[in-house]
């Protein structure tokens, strides 16, 4: 038996929402407060690239795999790593990763790898000091818990929810920034969406 027990705590669904959005809207509020610039500069380097590939682990790289979508949307040539029709990465294109500690070593090895070949690398993470953010060319800080940060101060949630939710908020945002920079109406994005469903 497991000497660590807690007692059970009873908490309504709708509390449970009020938690998680209530975190993201701080987030939000320090990712403006402090980010700003380093969002704009995330959205321009995506504008730039040739390609744009994106990268990451479990929950994180499946909210990656929705800004992915979105910028297939806007037109940008996009592949997500490790899909069997991702070709070889190559100066000019640019990686979007996400690893909250920054330390994951799959997404370490890859981002090192794009380094060697002169990809230009975006980073979100929670660790600024990383060894993922020191490849990067721009990172993003999201201010949210590390997966094993557990019942830290910045977060109620399991298990890196913050960071995940973060990932996607963000992804979203810089998808916003470059669909209004474009010019493009959402018709003249839609005929992109996919019609095999």
């Amino acid at each position: 038996m497991n000497a660590t027990t807690t007692t059970p705590v009873r908490v309504s669904a709708t509390d449970a929402l009020g938690t998680i959005g209530a975190e993201n809207v701080h987030v939000v509020d320090q990712l403006r407060d402090t980010s700003a610039g380093t969002l704009d500069a995330a959205a321009e380097r995506l504008q730039r690239a040739e390609r744009v590939f994106v990268l990451g682990a479990g929950r994180s790289g499946l909210a990656l795999k929705m800004t992915a979508m979105r910028l297939m949307h806007l037109g940008l040539d996009v592949h997500v790593v490790g899909e069997v029709t991702a070709p070889a990465i190559t100066r000019g294109d640019v990686l979007l990763v996400a690893s909250g500690s920054g330390t994951t070593g799959a997404i370490v090895r890859a981002a090192e790898m794009a380094a060697t070949v002169g990809v230009g690398i975006v980073a979100l993470t929670t660790d600024g000091g990383s060894p993922l953010a020191r490849l990067a060319e721009v990172t993003v800080v999201i201010p949210a818990a590390a997966k094993q940060d557990h019942g830290g101060p910045l977060s109620e949630q399991y298990s890196g929810g913050l960071f995940e939710q973060s990932v996607l908020l963000v992804g979203d945002a810089l998808f916003h920034t470059l669909w209004k920079a474009s010019g493009a109406t959402a018709e003249e994005l839609w005929p992109r969406h996919a019609n095999l469903e």
